[in-house]
C-alpha cells in the first residue's frame, strides 16, 4: 500500500525543520501563521505510514475487512480533527458552531468520517472498541484521562508523535497537545480502538 501526497502543501511541508515546531505553537498562531494544508498534510503522512503495514498484511490474508475499512478512514479522520483547530469549548456542545466539549469532538469527527454514532459521555465512549497500549497507538485511536478526578473524564483523537487534539475546558479552544508533558502522563487513563467487532454496535 503506497500514500502519495502530490499537493504544493506537502511539498511545502519538507521544508519544515521539526513537525514539534507546529504542533508545540499556540493553536491561534498556527491558524494564522500558516496554511493549514500543512498541517493536515503532515499528519495524513504520519497516519498513513502507522496504518500502512497493518492494513496491508490483513488484505494481503484475508482481503477486505471491517479493519481495513477503519484504516483507510485514518487520514480523513485525523484531518477532520485537525480543521476544528481553534474552535471555541462549550460544555455540551457538539457542533463547530455552538463549541465543542470533549466528548462532543470525538463524536461529531467519528460521526463525520467514519458514520459511527459514539456515546455520549467520555466514560460510555472508553467502554467501546478494543483497549491499546500506549507503545501501540495508532492515529485515529482515543487517547483518555483523569483530569476532573474520576477516570475516563477526559477524552482526545490521537494524531500520531505522541500528540493528540481534544477540546480542553472552560475557556479554552480545540487544540493540539503533546502527551509526553508531565501533567498528561500522570493523568493519562487509556487508549481504545474502535475496532472491526464495535461496528454493528456503534453505527447510527
Amino acid at each position: 500500500m503506497i500514500f502519495r501526497c502530490t499537493s504544493e502543501a506537502c511539498h511545502s511541508f519538507f521544508k519544515l525543520k521539526r513537525i514539534q515546531d507546529f504542533t508545540n505553537a499556540n493553536p491561534r498562531h498556527i491558524v494564522k501563521s500558516m496554511n493549514f494544508r500543512h498541517i493536515a498534510c503532515a499528519l495524513c503522512l504520519s497516519a498513513a505510514a502507522a496504518v500502512a503495514s497493518a492494513s496491508e498484511d490483513a488484505y494481503a490474508e484475508k482481503g477486505p475487512s471491517i479493519f481495513d475499512r477503519y484504516a483507510s478512514n485514518a487520514q480523513e479522520l485525523v484531518v477532520r480533527a485537525l480543521s476544528f483547530v481553534g474552535v471555541n469549548y462549550r460544555h455540551g456542545g457538539e457542533t463547530p458552531e455552538t463549541g465543542f466539549d470533549c466528548s462532543g469532538l470525538v463524536r461529531h469527527v467519528f460521526r463525520e468520517s467514519l458514520g459511527l454514532l459514539l456515546p455520549r459521555t467520555s466514560r460510555d465512549i472508553s467502554r467501546v472498541g478494543e483497549s491499546v497500549q500506549r507503545d501501540e497507538l495508532q492515529p485515529g485511536d482515543l487517547v483518555f484521562f483523569n483530569t476532573l478526578r474520576r477516570g475516563f473524564s477526559h477524552v482526545g483523537i490521537y494524531l500520531g508523535e505522541d500528540r493528540f487534539v481534544h477540546a480542553p475546558a472552560k475557556g479554552g479552544e480545540v487544540r493540539i497537545e503533546d502527551m509526553r508533558k508531565a501533567y498528561w502522563i500522570k493523568r493519562f487513563n487509556g487508549a481504545r480502538r474502535i475496532a472491526a467487532a464495535d461496528f454493528d454496535n456503534v453505527a447510527n
